[in-house]
């Protein structure tokens, strides 16, 4: 074995050393964070809700927790459909049983309406028909009508339990991101470290 290649195989071998050790540390921080751990949490905050609330859809609690992941990641109903096997609707239906409502779920200035109608008649059911010509009202068809009225009616169910599952959510995905961003940069500043001043030459 010449010099240059005992020099290769130290290098080699330092490095290798402290990969395994940033694993072991990778390993420490799963256990406090990993993917499977933070499911399970957030299985339980659907359990939760779905004790406490009416519940829509058919799909079960590992699902409901695949719609929260793909809410949260910026799919669409169509993206978390089709790696559930279902149909956007089914999708939507969960989304709002779990409290996820997207800005685009209904027309701004129709929810506005609704919300101007349930002022004017405070004892208005929002499940039920604000009026037959609400839509001819604001020119709008009733389908838009039946969307705003589902997002004034969620978001009234938000406000009544202070968004607390929603805040559930938000904060076990967020520390996961950060424990997953914490262990990436471990792993990086354990390489930086071992070939910090090495010079190879692999000339032979």
């Amino acid at each position: 074995m010449n010099e240059k290649t005992e020099e290769l195989r130290d290098i080699f071998t330092k490095v290798t050393d402290e990969t395994t050790v940033t694993e072991q540390q990778a390993d420490t921080h799963g256990t406090l964070a990993s993917d499977v751990d933070v499911d399970d949490r957030l299985a339980d905050v659907v359990t939760d809700m779905r004790d406490d609330l009416d519940f829509t859809s058919s799909l079960d609690t590992d699902q409901y927790v695949a719609v929260v992941r793909g809410f949260y990641a910026d799919e669409t109903d169509a993206d978390i459909a089709a790696d559930l096997d279902t149909d956007p609707e089914t999708v939507t239906d969960a989304r709002f049983d779990l409290h996820l409502v997207r800005d685009d779920d209904a027309d701004p200035d129709v929810e506005a309406a609704v919300r101007e109608r349930l002022a004017a008649d405070p004892t208005t059911d929002p499940d039920a028909d604000l009026d037959a010509d609400l839509a001819d009202d604001i020119d709008v068809d009733a389908d838009a009508v039946a969307s705003a009225r589902r997002v004034v009616r969620t978001r009234r169910e938000i406000d009544r339990v202070n968004d607390r599952y929603r805040s559930e959510f938000r904060n076990l995905l967020a520390d996961h991101e950060l424990a997953t961003r914490l262990t990436e940069d471990i792993h990086e500043d354990g390489l930086q470290d071992a070939t910090e001043g090495q010079e190879t030459n692999t000339q032979m």
